[in-house]
This record gives C-alpha cells, structure tokens and sequence, in this order.
C-alpha cells in the first residue's frame, strides 16, 4: 500500500507539472493569438478607411474650389450630402442613389463622413454620422471617439486642398467600431471556453503519459521486491535444513548413535546448493555489468553436445526420459565464445527440459546451420507453458509450477543465465511451447570463419 500511494502520488505530481507548463504554453499561445487578430483586424479596418479616404479626396479636390464652400459639383458627386447650412439632410437620405460609386457611405450604417472648414466649423456631413460623438475639430491622421453610450468609433481625418492647392478644410471618415469588438469578443469568449477544455483534456492526456513514464519504474520496482522476496525464500530453505542438521548432530552422542555422517552428507548437500545459488546470483550480475572478461575462441559445438549427451544420459534414465541428438550435415560447427558458458548454456536447458518432462516422455537435442549462424535446438514432450509463462520463463526466480520446480531444487536462474551467456555472445533464446504438449527452446549463435574454411 505504501509503495503504492508513493507511485500514485509522483503520478499526480509528474501530471500536475506537465498540466501546469502545458496551461502556461496555452495561456501565452492564447493571448499572442487574441494579440494576433486583433491586431490584424484593425489593421484591416485601417486599409478601408485609407481607401475609401482616398476614393473621396481624390473624387473631390479637383472640383473644389472655394475654401469651406461646398459647390454643385460637390453635391453631384454627393448626392446624399447633408449640409447642415441648408438643413436638407432628411431629404438628401431620401432621394440618394445607392447606384453612385461611393453609395457605400450612406448604404453601410457602419461609415459616415464629416467635412470640416478651416475655421473649425461642421459644414456637411454623409453617412449615419452618431449625434453624441465630439463636435471638436481633431487635426491628427488617426483617431479612436467613445459616444455617449458607450460605443466607440474609429477615424482619419485628411487635409483637402482646393483645385487651385489652397487649403480648403478637413475630411473626416470614420467607421463604428462595433463590428471589431464584436470580433475580439467572440474570439476572447472561444479562448476563454477552449483554455480550460483544453487544460482538462491536457491533464487526461499528462496522466496517460506520466502511468506510460512510470509504469517501467513500477514494473522494475516489482521485479526488484520479487527478486528479494524470491531470494530470501531461496536462501532461507538451505540455511534452515542446515541449521536443523547441525542442532540435531549436537544433541547426538555420536559414539553410541551410526547416523553423523548422514547428517554431514546433510549438512554439505545444502551448503552446495546454498553456494551454487550464490554463485548462481553473483554470475548474473557479474554478466550483465560486463565484469565477467569472455575468452573468445573457436567451440565445437558437436563436441559440446556430444559431452552433454554423455553426462545427462544418467539424469535422463533416473528420470525415465528418452534423450537423443540430431545433428544436421556432416561437417562440425563451430562458434566464437567462452567453451565453458556454452557448456553451461546447453547444460542448463537440457536440466530443464529432462524434469519438466514426465516419465515416458522425449528430449531431443538438435544442432543444425542456417546462414551464418548455428541453431541449437532442445524439444521436449514435457509440460508445456502458457503465452504468459512463455513471455517470463527468462526472468530471474520465474517458475511455471513452482511446487514442482521447488521439489527439483531449482532455483529459478536457470533460464535467466541461458538469455544472458546467449546475448554475451551475440546470439540470441525463443521458445515456442504449447501447455500439455512440450516445448523448443532454439539457442542461435554466430558461426565462426573456421567454418567457411573447413566447408571450402
């Protein structure tokens, strides 16, 4: 339970980092992105006002003549022009043309025109012009106005000079700034809704992925809490029979009782086993910090089997278990390594092979080249494995029935010292078994040159 609120809690915290740095990304990326379009838009609207601007300045200088006066011929350009002198505004909205080339100032509510004459006096206007906005002549390019009720207005105003270059007044156009916040309001209410969706799916995705990062932790944890739990079992057995065996030869009158050298014979059968497990454990780890110096040379392989055969063939007859060999070709295979690990190798999986099989049943050790490479092949009739089992069987204290196995003496390295003198040597273990119908294990390793000559 311990470990457990220690995994789940790192979890939370690996997660709760990766949300936060992700919400800060997608706070900042949201606000240059609000920055973005909003700035684009206003610039957009800039464009329209500085070409509408320019349609009218360019329409209307080379028919203006007076300073502050605006002629017919302004007014037939116009034709929807208030002049506030005239007061004829509601007339002039009445009978516009919405065919005239700048027919958008009076179609398009959002426009409007103010004509200004030097002396700072509203002489005409065109457009929806808004009432509460400032009546004050502003000289500068650009200009943002807040009416009365709130709304705000955007515009420019542009210097017109008469036919003749004389001053005439200022041109004002200017547009409502409705359409824009309206906008970077929905655009700001899409952020606003998006950041925390986004932050949730975010924190969904940053648990998957801090369970994916911690689950090789947890799973490495595991083997290790197994390994212990394993080993103290394995090493508890032996130094309890010998404890047992020593406290039963003290309590002995060894001149009267004839049983001390059984209970030595006892005591030395557990202390090998005890010391092989040592041994056992000490060349795992030795192997797989590479501490272990490898003497490469070329190994027969035939001989190796040939020697195999001759030493388990008592273990296999005890055991009531036919063992064979099968070699293929005529020519002796040899590979690149340490004799003795390779020895160990083969030993290991035969041991295995002989008492996971039942009275009866068969092993066949078979030794055979494909490309470049020596297979070494060990069948058996025996028990058989899982797919599960089949993806553990290399683990270290992995057992498929461990009653059976611990009744054996084994330790449970076994397999595991196979996959590491197989992988010091460039080779490589599969097994491929199925339950009730016996197993292959095939050993591959690489063949030396001595076999290319030899074959030559």
């Amino acid at each position: 339970m311990n470990q457990n609120r220690l995994f789940n809690s790192t979890r939370w915290r690996l997660a709760g980092f990766y949300t936060g740095v992700m919400g800060a990304i997608l706070g900042l990326c949201s606000i240059g992105v609000y920055q973005m379009v909003a700035h684009a838009h206003w610039q957009s609207q800039d464009r329209e006002l500085e070409a509408l601007s320019g349609v009218l300045h360019d329409s209307l200088e080379p028919i203006l003549q007076r300073p502050g006066t605006i002629e017919s011929s302004v007014r037939r350009v116009l034709p929807n022009l208030c002049i506030l002198e005239q007061n004829n505004c509601q007339a002039q909205m009445e009978t516009s043309s919405s065919r005239h080339i700048l027919s958008v100032l009076h179609r398009d509510s959002y426009y409007y025109t103010r004509f200004w004459d030097l002396s700072g006096r509203l002489v005409a206007t065109i457009g929806s012009v808004p009432e509460d906005i400032p009546t004050k002549l502003e000289t500068e390019t650009w200009q943002t106005l807040k009416a009365k009720n709130g709304d705000r207005y955007h515009q420019i105003s542009i210097l017109l000079k008469t036919n003749r270059n004389f001053a005439w007044g200022y041109m004002q156009v200017g547009q409502s700034l409705r359409e824009h916040e309206s906008h970077t309001q929905s655009l700001k209410t899409i952020l606003l809704l998006g950041l925390p969706i986004g932050l949730v799916l975010v924190g969904g995705a940053s648990w998957w992925l801090a369970g994916l990062a911690m689950r090789p932790i947890y799973l490495s944890y595991q083997q290790i809490q197994q390994f212990t739990a394993d080993a103290a079992h394995e090493l508890r057995t032996p130094l309890s029979a010998i404890r047992a065996t020593v406290d039963s030869a003290k309590g002995m009158d060894f001149s009267i009782e004839p049983e001390p050298q059984s209970i030595l014979q006892s005591i030395e059968r557990q202390s090998l086993r005890l010391s092989q497990l040592v041994q056992d454990l000490l060349m795992l780890a030795r192997m797989e910090q590479r501490s272990i110096p490898i003497k490469f040379q070329p190994c027969c392989l035939n001989q190796i089997i040939d020697d195999l055969i001759e030493e388990m063939s008592p273990l296999a007859i005890a055991a009531e278990v036919e063992l064979s060999q099968e070699v293929w070709g005529h020519l002796p295979l040899y590979a690149l390594g340490d004799e003795d690990q390779l020895y160990r190798l083969v030993s290991n999986l035969l041991i295995n092979a002989i008492q996971y099989t039942q009275k009866g049943g068969q092993v066949k050790i078979m030794l055979k080249s494909d490309d470049h490479h020596a297979l070494i092949q060990i069948q058996d009739t025996g028990i058989g494995m899982t797919l599960l089992d089949q993806a553990q069987i290399f683990d270290r204290f992995y057992r498929v029935h461990i009653d059976r196995s611990r009744s054996s003496g084994g330790s449970g390295l076994g397999l595991a010292i196979v996959k590491a003198i197989a992988l010091a040597h460039q080779g490589s273990i599969k097994v491929q078994s199925e339950l009730n119908r016996g197993s292959v294990f095939t050993v591959r390793l690489p063949l030396t040159k001595l076999n290319f000559h030899i074959s030559s």
